[in-house]
Order: structure tokens, then C-alpha cells, then sequence
């Protein structure tokens, strides 16, 4: 050994490299997982693609990567649609001429076991959670093909893994099958130069907690909800969308050359607990 080091990283981590991600607003103010992937990407060089359903929550994430001197353009996309996705997929590629990164981050959860489920929010939940992913990559990866490199990073979820406290049957099958769809495309580009690898997020403090799982779940009563959720989680304190994007930093960057087809579990320790 001469004492070099073995990585030689420029100042910022992920200069010159164009990020496609999807859901890229937030449910409200704050730091969402979207949001804070597309801010700390653009922190760390990369120009960001942004899209989400509804394009005026990518407000504040514009407003942060400005503050950055950032770079961010936005288009709006419905993920379960494939000629949705195609034309999201052409504008970043008109935009930026390359797509390096593609973040998957769209999601979402609906209560209830296969008894009280209606089949169309089964179908629904299937379409948002899994084929989502199915069709960004169907669009994306021959571009990464055409220019022998990329990497994926998926979000799953900890409801994927185990039980989380609610019947969510779909979304939890939806979220595990994310994982497995990321194992095996992670093994089938291998050769291509293509990493694929997942994050699969906890019980975090994000601005969904407001606006939409307190009134679900603790009649709107939010200190509750973080109450009943931090019980859960080892660390004395909720993680929020800084600490998913700290991980798909690391798996979307060069430091993870050797990293493809698996997780990083971003829960404070909440799913190795055994109650």
C-alpha cells in the first residue's frame, strides 16, 4: 500500500450527473422524502429532474435548490401511466440530454386486510406502489443501456418487511415487492453498469403526518400519532426525509460503485425490535 486513497471524489458528489426523480413536492411544508432527495441532490451538483402529480407542491423544493444555487427543472407526470412516464422521460432527456440517476419515490399507503378492501383501492394501491416503478424503469433504463451506466434507487418502505402497527395489506405487499423487483434488475444490468439498490424508510416525521395519517389514525390529533409512533422506534427521536436522502445520496453517488441489489433500512432500529 503507498498510502493513496482510493476514492478521489470531487468537491461535490454528484457533479455532473442528471436525477430524475419522481414525486418531488411534498404533502405540505417541510421535509418530505421527495423534497429533501431533490434538494440534497442538487447540493451535491447534480441537475434534478423533478416531477410529481401535482406540480405547484414542487414550490418549496424550487425555492430550497434556488437557495442552493442549485439546479431544477420540473415537469409534472402520473406515474401509473406509461404514456406519462415516456413523455417525463423525453423532457428530462431534451432538458439535461441524460438521465444518470432515477429516484422512485412515489408512494403511498390505504388501511385494511384483504376482507374490508375493496378491490379497486387493491388495484389502485398496486398500480401507485409497484407498477410505478415497473414503468419509470421500463423508460429509463434504455437510456442508461445507451450510455453503459446509471443508478436506481427505489424507496420501499419498513411496512414491506414487517408489521408496523395497521393492516395495510396492500401497500405492505406493494412495498416488499419493490424490494424483490430491485434485486433482480440489480442482478440483470450488473453486467450493463447499472446499480439498483432500494431505502426503505421508517416511521418518519414528515409533513404526510399532518396532513393526512393523523386524521386517519389519531382522530387529528398529531401529537398523538408522534407519540404512538416513536414508541416504536429505539432511537430517542423521529428521523424526517433528511435521513432517506442521506441514504439515497450514498446509493445514487460513485462512493456505492460496489453496492448494487439490496437495502438500507433507514428506521432508527424500529424494525429489528422485537415487540
Amino acid at each position: 500500500m503507498t498510502g493513496e486513497t482510493i476514492f478521489k471524489p470531487s468537491a461535490r458528489r454528484l457533479d455532473g450527473k442528471v436525477a430524475l426523480i419522481t414525486g418531488a413536492g411534498s404533502a405540505g411544508p417541510g421535509w418530505g422524502n421527495g423534497r429533501a432527495i431533490a434538494v440534497r441532490f442538487a447540493e451535491e451538483g447534480a441537475s434534478v429532474f423533478g416531477v410529481d402529480r401535482q406540480p405547484a407542491s414542487m414550490a418549496e423544493t424550487a425555492e430550497r435548490i434556488a437557495a442552493a444555487h442549485g439546479t431544477f427543472a420540473t415537469g409534472s407526470c402520473d406515474v401509473t401511466q406509461s404514456d406519462s412516464i415516456a413523455a417525463m422521460v423525453e423532457a428530462c432527456i431534451a432538458r439535461f440530454g441524460r438521465i444518470d440517476i432515477l429516484v422512485n419515490n412515489v408512494g403511498g399507503s390505504a388501511k385494511g386486510g384483504p376482507v374490508e378492501m375493496a378491490e379497486d383501492i387493491w388495484d389502485a394501491q398496486v398500480d401507485h406502489n409497484l407498477k410505478s416503478v415497473f414503468l419509470t424503469c421500463k423508460h429509463v433504463l434504455p437510456h442508461m443501456l445507451a450510455q453503459g451506466s446509471g443508478a436506481i434507487v427505489n424507496l420501499s418502505s419498513t411496512s414491506g418487511l414487517r408489521w408496523t402497527g395497521a393492516a395495510q395489506i396492500a401497500y405492505a405487499a406493494t412495498k416488499a415487492g419493490v424490494i424483490q423487483f430491485s434485486r433482480v434488475l440489480a442482478v440483470q444490468y450488473a453486467a450493463q453498469h447499472i446499480r439498483v439498490n432500494c431505502v426503505v424508510p421508517g416511521q418518519l416525521h414528515t409533513p404526510m403526518v399532518e396532513t393526512r395519517l393523523a386524521g386517519q389514525r389519531a382522530g387529528g390529533d398529531v401529537a398523538a400519532l408522534l407519540a404512538q409512533r416513536q414508541s416504536r422506534i429505539p432511537l430517542p427521536f423521529m428521523g424526517d426525509g433528511r435521513d432517506t436522502a442521506a441514504a439515497a445520496l450514498f446509493l445514487a453517488s460513485d462512493e456505492a460503485r460496489f453496492v448494487t441489489g439490496t437495502e438500507i433500512i433507514v428506521d432508527g432500529g424500529m424494525s429489528v425490535r422485537c415487540d
